[in-house]
């Protein structure tokens, strides 16, 4: 039996949505809106119905989609959400209140939130956060060493965030070992132009590299990733920064961009291969703080499984896979050369043959994530 799911992810001036069966997996419709607040795209509500209207005059009309669920992505539930929500009033005046910690996401989310439950009020509307699959990581792994009053007022902690990838990733990526997830241990590298780490446990989070904002952890396109607090105070004594400059440089305007000059990999691979020096220094940076993670995370966790890397640059770099993991043989990790560079899609092993730990590909894929977990939210409560 069918179960289709409308998954919505808002930002503050786009829509990204998909039409997923969470009974077969497939993507039934897919688009996005982009530039919402200029002429023609006033706000989130028109962005909306625009995504309606299109499917009315598509060759599958709304009301025959069957609809189950509307599944919308919410970047931050700090310690309040451990799980997706079917949302009401109360539901919505928490996520809007938790833009304390995700001030960039959480009022888009609240948006989309709104204006869907508005024109799509008949069908239950489910939160799901990314911060959610995290909520297992030990106090110890979770605990900054700062003041009392900063994490027991502010909140101020170790969230994580990519969730939902790492919730579908890990349940993929022990399938393919043969194995439960319960009894997989992986190092989970999600590379994208976000790009975070995980150790997982059993199928629990217990580590990762992202922290109270997803500015923390892996060098990204844009955001600098870890970097000596004491900047901020540097910075404004040597340079007059305050520290929403400092924040907004980190969060925008460092990562590859700031070290190669572009934040795609793609580009910054054309000018390693045209003799750019700086280009060539950007990908040694961003591959080590890659493999820092994997050794740290294989410690935590004491017995790897596999390290397994998904989304855009980790399904499709070969070059960064190689970089990264080069050097780690004294671990057990063994990368067969032409596994690793040949052409593949789907999940697949690129270790060698015998290698203690397993080398693993698996594309992520949110949008089902999100879908199945409105769905059995919902079969949950109707059993109850």
């Amino acid at each position: 039996m069918s179960r289709p799911v409308l998954v919505l992810n808002c930002g503050s001036s786009s829509l990204k949505w998909q039409v997923v069966d969470a009974a077969s997996g497939a993507a039934l419709a897919s688009g996005q809106v982009e530039r919402i607040g200029d002429e023609g795209v006033p706000d989130h509500e028109a962005a909306l119905q625009a995504v309606l209207d299109g499917l009315d005059e598509g060759d599958t009309p709304l009301a025959r989609l069957g609809l189950v669920a509307v599944a919308h992505r919410v970047v931050h539930g700090g310690e309040r959400f451990s799980g997706p929500v079917r949302i009401d009033d109360d539901v919505v005046v928490e996520v809007r209140d938790l833009a304390r910690l995700a001030p960039l996401h959480n009022p888009a989310a609240v948006l989309g939130i709104e204006a869907a439950r508005r024109r799509l009020g008949d069908l239950p509307h489910v939160a799901v956060f990314d911060t959610a699959f995290h909520r297992t990581l030990p106090a110890h792994a979770s605990t900054y060493a700062v003041p009392r009053a900063w994490r027991e007022e502010h909140g101020v902690r170790r969230y994580g965030f990519h969730g939902t990838s790492y919730a579908h990733v890990s349940r993929a990526a022990a399938e393919l070992l043969g194995l439960a997830p319960e009894a997989a241990n992986l190092v989970v590298l999600h590379l994208g132009n976000g790009a975070s780490a995980a150790a997982i446990e059993g199928g629990r989070s217990v580590d990762t590299s992202m922290g109270l904002t997803p500015l923390e952890g892996l060098v990204m396109g844009t955001r600098s990733g870890d970097v000596d607090p004491a900047i901020f105070g540097h910075l404004r004594r040597t340079a007059g920064l305050d520290a929403e400059a400092v924040q907004d440089a980190l969060q925008s305007a460092s990562g590859m961009r700031a070290l190669a000059g572009d934040g795609d990999l793609r580009e910054v691979h054309r000018r390693v291969a045209a003799g750019d020096r700086d280009a060539e220094l950007a990908l040694d940076v961003y591959c080590h703080r890659i493999r820092r993670y994997v050794g740290a995370f294989m410690a935590v966790l004491g017995r790897t499984d596999a390290i397994v890397f998904t989304a855009g640059v980790g399904e499709h770099d070969a070059e960064v896979r190689r970089r990264a993991l080069t050097g780690l043989e004294p671990l057990g990790i063994r990368l067969d050369p032409d596994r690793n560079g040949g052409p593949g899609g789907g999940a697949r092993a690129i270790s060698a043959d015998g290698s203690p730990v397993a080398v693993l590909v698996v594309p992520t894929d949110e949008e089902l994530e999100m879908a199945r977990q409105a769905v059995a939210l919902l079969a949950a409560a109707d059993d109850s």
